[in-house]
């Protein structure tokens, strides 16, 4: 039985967005600090993270995917910020202003039905973000810091999320490429 990383998200495909968001990226790694960023065409918020899955079920999340209503919507990007904490930072994010609501009320419309086709729940919740860098060490914390602080209402734009879509995610030696296998458009 074949195994597939994946997940459900919207990618970010505006073209005014992700300039500003590459803009922020080049000033973390301008800085020195030892980040590894998410390339352009990888931006997406993820509504829920599946893991490793059967290929014998795609069709199912897909069907639960098709179920879920909601009408193409505005999202605003706002924001940086840093899980776990600004102090300990693993990863940089950017924020979801405008279309927060809509996001919820999409993973908890998913949530239980996923469940129910044996995932298991979500032990981390949802906390929508855009991952922008992960951060490898802690070589110049407080240059990041002083990045993350300086753009914490920074607005980054506004795209339309009208495709929900299942990706695909492989791991290799230079990160990951993602491919869409499912997608319900409204």
């Amino acid at each position: 039985m074949e195994l597939i990383r994946s997940f459900i998200a919207f990618d970010i495909e505006d073209e005014n967005v992700i300039r500003e968001l590459s803009k922020v990226q080049s000033e973390l790694l301008g800085c020195g600090a030892d980040v590894k960023l998410v390339e352009p065409e990888n931006i997406h918020i993820t509504v829920r993270f599946l893991g490793e899955i059967p290929s014998t079920i795609i069709e199912k999340i897909y069907g639960e995917m098709s179920k879920v209503t909601f009408s193409p919507f505005e999202v605003e990007i706002k924001g940086l910020g840093a899980f776990p904490s600004i102090r300990h930072i693993n990863v940089i994010w950017a924020g979801i202003g405008r279309g927060v609501n809509e996001l919820r009320s999409i993973y908890y419309q998913l949530e239980p039905n996923l469940q129910k086709l044996g995932l298991r729940p979500d032990d981390k919740g949802f906390s929508p973000h855009i991952t922008i860098a992960r951060v490898k060490s802690g070589r110049k914390r407080e240059e990041l810091m002083g990045i993350i602080k300086r753009y914490e209402d920074y607005k980054f734009g506004v795209f339309k999320a009208e495709c929900l879509r299942l990706k695909k995610s492989v791991l290799t030696s230079r990160g990951p490429i993602y491919s869409t296998l499912k997608e319900v458009c409204r």
